[in-house]
C-alpha cells in the first residue's frame, strides 16, 4: 500500500504494537507522530523511525497531550489523515481482577487508562477533522477480552469492561460522523507479546493453553507485527467505505475452545 502524502498520529506509538504500526506506516510512505509516556522510549522510537517522524512524550489521559500532538503534526506535515489509538493498559497493579476483589482505585484507573484516554484522543481528532472540513480515519485498540472472555487465566473484569466499551463507543461515533466521511473502526488482538502481557507470556501453563486457544501459526502469542496488515488496511484512504467494524487479530482465539492441561 502506498501512503505517500498521508500523516498519522499514533497514541501509544513508541513501543510494542504501536511502534510496529508506526514503522509499517513509515515504510509505506506515511509521516507519523508517535506519543508515549516514557521520554526514553520516545527518544528510541524517533531514532528507529528516522526522517518524517516525530515523537512526543506525554500522558494519554491528559487532553493537552493529544492537542499538542495534533498541532505538531499539522504544523510540520500540513494535514492529518488519521489516528491510531493504542494507549491503554492493565489496572491489575491498582486492584483490577475478579469482580469480588476489584478495588475502586483499580476500576477507576483501568477506565482512565483505556477508556478516558481513548475518548480524549478521538474527540480531539474528530474536532480537527470537522474544523478543517476534511475526511479522516480513527482506529481504536480493543481486545478480544471485551467480548470473548477466558475465565481461568485472564480475569480482569474492569479491563474487559473498558475494552467492551471501546467497541460501543467506536460504533456509536462511527454512526454519528459517517456523514462527514470520518471513519472509526476497532482492532481487537488476543494475547500478544507486549510489556502489559509479561505475566501471561512468561507462564508455562498459560502458554500451553494459548497453544490451543489461538492455534494459528503453531499456537503462539502474537508478535507486534502481526497487526500491521489490518492496521494498514483500516488506515489507508482507499478504505473509505469501511466504518464501524471490529476486526479480531487473534490467532483463532474467538473460534477456539482452548484446552486446560
Amino acid at each position: 500500500m502506498n501512503f505517500k502524502n498521508t500523516t498519522y498520529i499514533i497514541m501509544g506509538g513508541t513501543t510494542g504494537m504501536g511502534l510496529a504500526a508506526a514503522l509499517a506506516l513509515k515504510n509505506s510512505g506515511a509521516n507519523v507522530v508517535v506519543i508515549g509516556r516514557n521520554p526514553e522510549s520516545c527518544k528510541k522510537a524517533k531514532e528507529e523511525l528516522g526522517n518524517n517522524a516525530l515523537a512526543l512524550p506525554g500522558d494519554a489521559t491528559d487532553i493537552k497531550t493529544i492537542q499538542e500532538a495534533i498541532q505538531m503534526a499539522h504544523n510540520t506535515f500540513g494535514s492529518i489523515t488519521g489516528l491510531f489509538h493504542v494507549a491503554g493498559g492493565s489496572g491489575r497493579q491498582w486492584g483490577d481482577g475478579p469482580l469480588h476483589k476489584i478495588t475502586l482505585e483499580g476500576w477507576n484507573k483501568t477506565m482512565e487508562l483505556n477508556l478516558t484516554s481513548m475518548m480524549l484522543s478521538n474527540q480531539a481528532m474528530v474536532n480537527y477533522f470537522l474544523d478543517h472540513r476534511k475526511e479522516g480515519v480513527i482506529l481504536n485498540m480493543g481486545s478480544v477480552l471485551g467480548y470473548s472472555p477466558s475465565p481461568k487465566y485472564f480475569v480482569t473484569h474492569a479491563y474487559a469492561t473498558a475494552k467492551s466499551a471501546i467497541i460501543g463507543f467506536s460504533k456509536s461515533i462511527a454512526s454519528y460522523y459517517a456523514e462527514h466521511s470520518i471513519r472509526v473502526n476497532v482492532i481487537a488482538p488476543s494475547l500478544f507479546i507486549t510489556p502489559m502481557s509479561h505475566r501471561a507470556t512468561k507462564d508455562e501453563e498459560i502458554l500451553k493453553f494459548i497453544k490451543t486457544k489461538q492455534p494459528l501459526d503453531g499456537g503462539r502469542p502474537g508478535a507486534s507485527e502481526d497487526i500491521n496488515n489490518a492496521v494498514l488496511m483500516f488506515l489507508h484512504p482507499d478504505s473509505r467505505f469501511i466504518t464501524g467494524q471490529i476486526l479480531a487479530v487473534d490467532g483463532g482465539w474467538t473460534i477456539s475452545e482452548g484446552q486446560y492441561q
